[in-house]
C-alpha cells in the first residue's frame, strides 16, 4: 500500500484499469503462480490499476480464503507500482467480511457489488453501502448495475459516506450518469467524485461516455489483448476518433457481437483470449460455462485482425 489516496491515483491514470481473470489449476484449484503471472503481464503491459476478484475474475465462484490469496497474490505482484483494488459483495455482513479480508491481503480498495439477490431501496442501499465503508479504512468505489441502480440523489448522499470515492456504471443509462454528474457537482460543488464507464466491454461506449466527462473506464480486452486495448485508450484520451472508429469498427464492435452470443461470455471469453495468448488460466468455474470452440476461433481471428489494425498505423503516431 501507499500513503497517497486511492482517488489520487486513479484521478491521474494513464492507461485502462486492468480486471485479471482468476487462474486455476487442471483440477480445478487456485493457481496463484500463474495469476501473479498474469497480473505482471498486466502492469507491465501498462496497467493503471489492479481490480483482482471483481466480475471478470469471477468473484462469485471463490471462497473467502481463496479470495484472500488472490487478494494477497496481486498486492505481492504489483509491489506498490500501481493500486490494486479487490471485489466486496453479497449482503452486508459478507461483504463487510470481504472488506476486511482485502484490508488484511494489503489491498488499496473496494469495488463494492451490488446486494446479493434482493431489490432494495434507495434508502436501503445507502445504509449498505455506508456500513460497508465504515467497516475499513479502504476507499470504496461503488458498483451501479442490477438492483443497485441510484438516483441522483443518491449518490450525492453516497459521495457525503467518509470512505466512498466514486462510482462505477455498469447500468448502462447515459442520461442517468449524466444527471448523477451534474447533481454531484450543483450539490457538492469541488468534490474529487470519481465516476467510471464499467460496462462490459466499455470501449464500445466510449465515445458517449467521453461525453459527458467520464474517461475512466475498465478494459476486459487488456486481459487477453494489452497492445489493442492501450492502443484505443490513447486514441480516446487524445480525441483521435478516427483511431477510435477504426477500432470499434475492426475489432470492438465485432468483439461484443462476439460475446453476446453466449451467457457469462463477457467472462469465459476472455479467459478464453487468455488462454489463446499463451497463459493457460483454466477454465471457468461453475455456474459458469465454456464458450464453443467455434467461438474461440473466432475469437482468435478478431485478434489477429485487431493487430493487423495496428500494424497498418491505427494508433501509432
Amino acid at each position: 500500500m501507499t500513503t497517497v489516496p486511492l482517488a489520487a491515483r486513479l484521478a491521474r491514470v494513464q492507461g485502462p484499469l486492468f480486471f485479471p481473470v482468476t487462474a486455476y489449476g487442471p483440477d480445478g484449484d487456485l493457481d496463484l503462480g500463474t495469476f501473479r503471472t498474469h497480473v505482471r503481464q498486466g502492469i507491465d503491459s501498462g496497467a493503471a490499476a489492479v481490480f483482482a476478484c471483481c466480475g471478470t475474475g469471477e468473484f462469485h465462484a471463490l471462497t473467502p480464503e481463496e479470495f484472500g490469496d488472490c487478494i494477497a497474490a496481486a498486492v505481492a505482484e504489483t509491489g506498490g507500482e500501481v493500486p490494486v483494488v479487490a471485489g466486496a459483495g453479497y449482503g452486508t455482513a459478507l461483504a463487510v467480511q470481504y472488506a476486511r479480508i482485502a484490508e488484511a491481503a494489503g489491498a488499496d480498495g473496494l469495488l463494492a457489488m451490488p446486494p446479493y439477490l434482493v431489490v432494495a431501496d434507495q434508502a436501503g442501499l445507502l445504509r449498505h453501502y455506508a456500513a460497508l465503508a465504515a467497516a475499513t479504512p479502504l476507499d470504496v468505489i461503488v458498483y451501479q448495475r442490477d438492483n443497485a441502480v441510484f438516483t441522483p440523489e443518491t449518490v450525492v448522499e453516497l459521495a457525503q459516506v467518509d470512505g466512498i470515492i466514486g462510482l462505477k456504471d455498469g447500468h448502462g443509462d447515459l442520461a442517468l450518469m449524466q444527471r448523477i454528474v451534474s447533481a454531484v457537482r450543483r450539490g457538492l460543488p469541488g468534490r474529487d467524485f470519481l465516476c467510471f464507464n464499467g460496462l462490459p466491454t466499455a470501449e464500445l461506449t466510449g465515445l458517449a461516455y467521453r461525453g459527458i466527462g467520464i474517461t475512466l473506464y475498465s478494459s476486459a480486452v487488456f486481459a487477453f489483448a494489452p497492445d489493442i486495448a492501450l492502443a484505443f485508450h490513447r486514441a480516446l484520451v487524445t480525441g483521435d476518433d478516427k483511431t477510435v472508429n477504426r477500432l470499434l469498427d475492426g475489432f470492438f464492435v465485432p468483439f461484443v457481437e462476439l460475446r453476446n452470443l453466449g451467457r457469462g461470455y463477457a467472462v469465459s471469453l476472455v479467459k478464453a483470449g487468455v488462454r489463446l495468448e499463451g497463459l493457460d488460466v483454466g477454465e471457468v468455474r461453475p455456474p459458469l460455462s465454456e464458450p464453443l470452440p467455434v467461438h474461440v476461433k473466432a475469437l482468435a481471428v478478431l485478434i489477429e485482425r485487431g493487430r493487423a489494425l495496428l500494424r497498418d498505423g491505427v494508433g501509432i503516431k
